[in-house]
Order: structure tokens, then C-alpha cells, then sequence
């Protein structure tokens, strides 16, 4: 190998190729297939997100503990995430120290759907949502990456007009003759 020029060794010594930001691909691309993330930029901006959460939940923990300030707005915090269904528990703030990306993708609409027994696959639910299909409570919703709360679990149904909910209103000899007519 030939000797490296100066500015070649100049412009080496901004790498550190033990250190290289690639290495953590694969975790990334881990959750990417399992969660069926199709952009980047979608576990992106989930990371963002944690990092964001952490970041405030750091500033609460140097105030001092006495403070009705802090007291205050780390229930307010636990509460809200807890609501979102991204931490298991409303009684602990610690648990904010677990947050990851993985816990925002659990809670996306094709992921709660295949919990629900609603979809075989997450890319059958994605479809399904993309398509038009899935409405929560009353608004239709066409984004996979849609955040489901844990008062709107409950709400997830299919359109008045999906041929998947005609079809399985057939399956349960449920279907009305006055569906038929739309």
C-alpha cells in the first residue's frame, strides 16, 4: 500500500473507523422489517421522538425532588405517555427510561390491528389501512403510521363500505339484505 499524502491523512483523521455510524444498521433495519416501516425517515423521526421525551424527563430528574413544579409535570409527563400506550405503567418514572423506538411502533395502526386479530400480517394491515379500509372512531384513516391511544383501541372498525367487512358479515351470516343495496 502506498504511503498516504498529506491531505489525504488530514482528511483521516475525521474518521474513526471503529466507531462507524453504518455498524448500528442492522438494529435499525431490525425494526424497520419488524414493525414494516417503509422510510428511514419513519425510524428517524421515532428516535427523535424518544430522544426528545428522555431529554425532558432528564431536566425533571435534576430538579430537586421537593419541587411541586417537578412533581407536577412528571405526572403530567407519565400520564400522557401511559395514555399513549407507549409505557406499560402509570405509577413510575422510571419507566420513561425504557422508552425506545419500538414502543411508539407498537402502538401504530397496522401493529394494534394484527393485535386485534384483525389482519393476518402487519403488511396485510398496512395494505388495509393504505387502502382505505380501517376507520378509527369516526375518521378514516389512510396512514399506517397513525398512533393509536389506548382510549382509541377500542374504536378501530373497518368502513361502512370495505368489501372486508361485508365479507366477514357474510362469513357470520350477519349480512342485512339493506347492505346489499349500496
Amino acid at each position: 500500500m502506498r504511503k498516504l499524502k498529506y491531505h489525504e491523512q488530514k482528511l483521516l483523521k475525521k474518521v474513526d473507523f471503529i466507531n462507524w455510524e453504518i455498524d448500528n444498521n442492522e438494529q435499525i433495519l431490525k425494526i424497520m422489517c419488524r414493525f414494516n416501516l417503509r422510510k428511514r425517515e419513519e425510524y428517524i423521526a421515532y428516535k427523535q421522538l424518544v430522544a426528545e421525551v428522555r431529554q425532558l424527563a432528564e431536566k425533571l430528574k435534576e430538579l430537586d425532588t421537593n419541587d411541586k413544579f417537578r412533581n407536577v409535570n412528571v405526572i403530567r409527563l407519565v400520564e400522557k405517555l401511559y395514555l399513549m400506550g407507549v409505557i406499560p405503567t402509570n405509577r413510575n418514572f422510571a419507566e420513561i427510561d425504557k422508552l425506545c423506538v419500538s414502543s411508539f411502533c407498537r402502538r401504530r395502526l397496522p401493529v394494534v390491528m394484527q393485535k386485534l386479530n384483525m389482519s393476518e400480517t402487519l403488511q396485510i394491515a398496512t395494505q388495509r389501512v393504505e387502502h382505505g379500509h380501517v376507520k378509527v372512531g369516526t375518521e378514516l384513516v389512510t396512514d399506517p403510521a397513525f398512533l393509536v391511544t389506548r382510549r382509541s383501541q377500542d374504536l378501530i372498525t373497518w368502513t361502512e363500505n370495505s368489501k372486508i367487512k361485508r365479507h366477514i358479515a357474510a362469513y357470520n351470516e350477519e349480512l342485512d339484505d339493506f347492505d346489499l343495496m349500496d
